[in-house]
């Protein structure tokens, strides 16, 4: 890919990209995103990278917008580094950008995707499925699979293993990266599974393997970088092997610093600097359930005015919906996001006023001389 690169006619823009990650309770996880952001960092030297976090560690997302000010900004890049967009991509992020919009007016500020549906991922997962190893267990505990006749391709399981989420659109994502990954491998089942929120659960999983006939498991999380639910994995896995010596267990690593997930971090970033970000909206249960309350909605309306009684203003960024189909043909929508949200939520009847206006029109690389990283899946 190439480096993020600005034209003349686009120099007076200083541009800055703020990483924005979860956050975890484990530091030498937050430590690992930080390295990250600095691999990130290495690939564009020119430009200021910042790391934030939305919860469980600092700095948070105000106080890294504010570093990006303070360095020069003039137009702020925000980047999950979320694996799909749920609660924290949709609801979190974009509250934080309105308030930072009222803070900063003279600041532009482009959300970006989260990681989402690509490619690059199925790769990455590949190649960690190539670096598998055997589940360490007690010595003898395994002697039943080692004296046993190598196991074959069709006698091969992959459970990969996510993380879970309320939202049903994240969690149908995650079974889409699955059966790419299964397109893409000789074993029989890539099998998929949650380790928390929703079902199937990593046990439910595990057993699903088994009974489909399995004689080896590869667990293989869908994960960014290490934490606590990743060192409970590993134990988790490690009892099973142990209660099952006769089956071979391998359990495979998350995504780390792989280098095509610097690359992929790169692209969306450059999405967002050529105002091409792709969001997938048509499938978000906010807007359904928006939808149900309201029959006046019209398809992939998403100027929201919402009448609630906490006011969160906000004024969202744009976003333009790619959708690629089967017969060789996509169309985007572009979205043009102005949510002003003046959230005065009355919870007691969730009478929400929504008013939407869309309008389709072609999506269009701008001539910024961004430049970009070639065709894109919309997540």
């Amino acid at each position: 890919m190439q480096v993020i690169s600005i034209d003349e006619e686009e120099n007076t823009a200083v541009n800055a990209i703020l990483l924005v990650g979860h956050g975890s309770r484990d530091p030498e996880g937050n430590q690992e995103l930080m390295e990250f952001a600095q691999a990130v960092a290495d690939r564009v030297p020119d430009m200021c990278v910042e790391t934030c976090f939305l919860e469980l560690a600092r700095p948070g997302i105000a106080e890294g917008v504010q570093t990006c000010v303070e360095k020069g900004a003039t137009r702020v890049v925000l980047i999950p580094i979320i694996l799909f967009a749920a609660v924290h991509a949709k609801i979190d992020i974009p509250m934080a950008i309105d308030r930072a919009k009222a803070k900063y007016p003279q600041v532009e500020f482009v959300y970006g995707r989260p990681i989402g549906v690509h490619e690059k991922i199925v790769s990455i997962l590949q190649s960690r499925l190539k670096e598998a190893r055997p589940v360490a267990v007690p010595a003898g505990i395994n002697s039943a699979v080692e004296a046993s006749a190598e196991v074959t391709d069709e006698e091969t399981a992959v459970l990969v293993l996510g993380r879970g989420s309320s939202d049903p659109d994240a969690n149908s994502d995650f079974f889409k990266i699955t059966r790419m990954l299964w397109e893409k491998l000789p074993y029989t089942w890539v099998e998929s599974s949650f380790i928390g929120v929703t079902q199937p659960s990593f046990p439910d999983g595990l057993e699903r393997c088994l009974r489909l006939g399995a004689k080896k498991i590869i667990v293989l999380p869908y994960f960014l970088f290490t934490g606590v639910l990743i060192k409970r994995i590993g134990e988790m896995t490690e009892e099973f092997a142990e209660s099952h010596p006769a089956l071979q267990v391998e359990m495979g690593g998350y995504f780390g610093f792989h280098p095509q997930l610097v690359e992929l971090v790169l692209e969306r970033a450059n999405e967002g600097l050529v105002g091409k970000v792709m969001a997938n909206c048509d499938n978000c249960q906010f807007r359904l359930e928006a939808q149900e309350h309201h029959h006046h909605h019209h398809d992939h309306d998403h100027d929201h005015g919402h009448d609630h009684d906490h006011h969160h203003d906000h004024d969202h960024h744009a976003h333009d919906h790619g959708h690629d189909h089967h017969e060789e043909h996509s169309h985007g929508h572009d979205h043009d996001h102005e949510h002003e949200h003046v959230h005065a939520h009355s919870h007691d009847n969730h009478d929400h006023e929504h008013y939407h206006d869309h309008s389709h029109t072609p999506s269009v690389v701008n001539g910024s001389g961004i430049s970009g990283s070639g065709q894109v899946k919309g997540s």
